[in-house]
């Protein structure tokens, strides 16, 4: 199939200012400004990963697509098409404002909005982050990644997976239901977690330092009241990582550590454990639901769950003094 990740997102939303101090400050996302209207964020080498526009409605967002060329996109584009989903192809301004070469819309069947492109312009500039940070880890991954709210999971799951080539990571049948699914080695870009309403539920960011998650954490805690879930860790993408509330009221997870998956080799599972080994108290749900989720957790400790860290190569070496037999060994003592 032709998608290859989520490559940017796009929000609708008249406070550019609160989303400027947010994206950059907290997140560490470099700022561009584009005129009166826009403001662009990014995150590596691209000209843009995350667009906050004022002239589009509150709550009216966009979802980026890559496809590795041309050729791909019209593949996809007969696809929907045959499959009677309406594809727009868009005007030439409208892939220069996405700063890319070519790209075609279409709604998936819960009303998000997506879009498929090719060609991403590059910066000729370094990326340089809002605040100090190691950077984030995107690349053949992606941005990140998306997970919806949705009625009813049955009635996108085909669409994701038969028409946009997503496969199925893992899923959650209790104590709500959620697919995750992947079309590169990300754990996943795209959820479905099934809550009664269509909406978009979070937006994440994955950093290549533990240090700076915990080190945003602190900035957070400057003003708890936009922490809307506390520093915790996922049982199937491994993610440590916590949730702060966006100016756009959705939520953005902030993480480190997501394992990676074989695409076009691997059974999916349920996930039995969880929704958090640890942490994450969500301070939107209601008590009784906070009392049971902290069960969970609490029963997910009793039982032993852990997870192995997933380390970046030749992102960590042991320090000395940590195990005198190493040190030994390598020379260090």
């Amino acid at each position: 199939m032709e998608i290859r990740g989520l490559g940017y997102v796009g929000v609708g939303g008249s406070n550019l200012s609160d989303w400027t101090s947010f994206a950059s400050g907290w997140l560490g996302m470099q700022m561009i400004e584009r005129g009166n209207t826009i403001r662009a964020f990014r995150m590596d080498d691209r000209q843009q990963r995350l667009v906050i526009d004022r002239s589009l409605a509150e709550g009216e967002r966009y979802f980026g697509f890559e496809v590795a060329d041309a050729t791909a996109l019209d593949t996809l584009a007969a696809r929907l098409d045959a499959a009677g989903v309406k594809v727009r192809r868009e005007p030439a301004h409208l892939a220069d404002q996405r700063c890319v070469r070519d790209l075609i819309s279409f709604d998936d069947p819960g009303g998000n909005h997506l879009e498929a492109f090719h060609g991403p312009a590059i910066a000729d500039t370094p990326f340089q982050p809002g605040r100090a940070i190691s950077g984030f880890r995107t690349g053949p991954l992606g941005m990140g990644h998306v997970v919806f709210h949705v009625r009813n999971i049955d009635d996108l799951l085909g669409f994701y997976c038969d028409l946009l080539g997503f496969a199925v990571s893992d899923y959650i049948t209790t104590p709500f239901r959620a697919y995750f699914l992947h079309v590169n080695p990300r754990h996943h870009s795209v959820a479905l977690i099934e809550t009664g309403r269509q909406d978009l539920h979070h937006l994440m960011v994955e950093l290549f330092s533990l240090d700076d998650v915990g080190q945003g954490y602190d900035i957070a805690l400057g003003e708890p009241e936009k922490i809307a879930t506390t520093l915790g860790r996922h049982p199937n993408d491994a993610v440590t990582s916590y949730y702060l509330r966006s100016p756009s009221g959705f939520m953005l997870e902030y993480g480190w550590g997501g394992r990676d998956v074989t695409p076009g080799n691997w059974t999916p599972t349920e996930v039995t454990v969880g929704p958090s080994l640890w942490g994450h108290d969500r301070t939107w749900l209601p008590d009784d639901q906070r009392a049971h989720a902290r069960a969970l957790r609490l029963k997910a400790a009793a039982a032993g769950e852990r997870r192995p860290l997933h380390v970046l190569q030749n992102t960590y070496v042991q320090q000395p003094g940590a195990c005198p037999w190493w040190d030994a060994i390598t020379g260090r003592g």
